[in-house]
């Protein structure tokens, strides 16, 4: 059964308004899959957050092709406002921008099913929370990679926010199936990308700085991987907020990345383009690759970065 059929199922087999509202909506279960001539609600929420109305009557709406966070979450309709408060698409499509790099980090099989059930919930009549033991799940494997890029678990996802388990809530959908669940790569997070043009533009916009540099040498230093830069003049992609002085004396870190595996530092002779963030003082490596001249992928992206204009992401994880 597929994802968002499950919603609908949970939904309506176990509402709290009764038999009569779960045949209705039985009934019209094929229109709501569809949702193309269901583009209103009736319903008004009471988020639990803090018990607002939302002023603008709620819509079904197609998920964009461009809102890549949840484009392919196994269903096509969503509703605006969303769990978070966001009451229009573009509002929508910048604060989840900034959660695309960590569905590559395949931290949790159930990340995107987590993210897009706020962002992105399924049209019903009335909200329905993920489980706070799905939060608690992709909470658990995730924060310490959000924490390599120096990012802590957010407030708004506090897992303490969500029901208790119950049929009323999304539950984890892998819990129990190991073999379904994708592997969680061992690699360093900022060594994990690949050298593609669209993952380098996200990381781009996502840094504070982007650099083609050297580095001289790589030290170890309280559980964190330390990269020192080359005294040879670097290439600057982007400046953000690095200063002259910081170009000087560049000293990069990978939190927590002592031990992990990173093979673009086993040889140190080329190039490479790095791309990081300022985090309480210290240049955090958010993303590393070897400069390699003969990549079509880097060229374009190199070539792109000169006239991108980037979107404001909303600072969670970038």
């Amino acid at each position: 059964m597929a994802y968002g059929q499950k919603i609908l199922k949970l939904a309506f087999t176990q509402s709290l308004f009764g038999l009569a509202l779960s045949l209705l909506l039985f009934s019209l279960l094929p229109d709501i899959v569809t949702a193309d001539e269901y583009d209103y609600y009736s319903w008004q929420s009471d988020n639990f957050h803090n018990g607002r109305f939302y002023t603008k009557q709620p819509q079904c709406v197609d998920i964009p092709a461009d809102l890549r966070l949840c484009h392919n979450v196994g269903y096509k309709k969503m509703r605006l406002p969303n769990l978070l408060d966001h009451e229009t698409m573009p509002e929508v499509k910048q604060q989840a921008g900034s959660w695309v790099p960590l569905l590559a980090k395949r931290c949790h099989a159930d990340t995107q099913v987590f993210l897009c059930s706020l962002f992105a919930p399924v049209c019903l009549d009335r909200p329905i929370y993920p489980c706070r033991s799905l939060c608690e799940a992709v909470r658990d494997s995730c924060a310490p990679v959000m924490e390599t890029y120096g990012f802590p678990w957010p407030e708004m996802l506090s897992c303490d926010k969500f029901p208790i388990d119950n049929d009323l809530c999304i539950p984890m959908q892998f819990a129990g199936n190991h073999a379904t669940q994708p592997p969680v790569s061992k690699v360093c997070p900022p060594c994990d990308n690949e050298l593609k043009t669209d993952n380098i533009m996200e990381h781009y916009c996502a840094s504070d700085f982007v650099l083609k540099m050297k580095i001289k040498e790589v030290k170890k230093e309280k559980g964190d991987r330390k990269l020192i830069a080359a005294q040879k003049k670097k290439k600057v992609l982007k400046q953000g907020v690095l200063r002259k002085k910081d170009l000087k004396k560049l000293t990069l870190y990978i939190k927590n990345g002592a031990n992990c595996p990173c093979s673009q530092l086993e040889n140190l002779g080329s190039n490479f383009l790095i791309m990081g963030r300022k985090v309480d003082q210290q240049l955090l490596l958010m993303s590393i690759h070897k400069w390699d001249k003969k990549s079509k992928e880097l060229k374009f992206a190199i070539k792109y970065m000169k006239s991108h204009q980037c979107p404001s992401y909303h600072t969670v994880f970038q």
